[in-house]
């Protein structure tokens, strides 16, 4: 793996609060820097992931609805009232 520098600006109060901080945690600014980047990236992958996942759901059930593969509200709500009549009786 190179290495790449990456500079930006940043007003002087923020930059020496974050390097004591840093310091404070025993990590230097460039350590905690390259942590978020990661994590940053990380999260922006999965999010990405579920976005691409939902949309195939979707397009799954948009597809179905249009080859007429539907369920009445009537039939969802009375096997809704069954599971929940079933999970009242274990409860009790």
């Amino acid at each position: 793996m190179s290495n790449a520098t990456f500079t930006f600006r940043v007003d002087d109060a923020l930059k020496t609060e974050f390097s004591q901080l840093a310091k404070f945690q025993d990590r230097s600014a460039a350590q905690l820097l390259r942590d978020f980047m990661r994590n940053y990236v990380a999260q922006q992958e999965q999010s990405l992931e579920y976005d691409t996942w939902l949309m195939k759901k979707i397009e799954q059930s948009r597809s179905s609805a249009k080859a007429g593969k539907l369920t009445s509200n009537t039939d969802v709500e009375a096997a809704f009232a069954a599971k929940r009549a079933a999970t009242i009786t274990l409860a009790k």
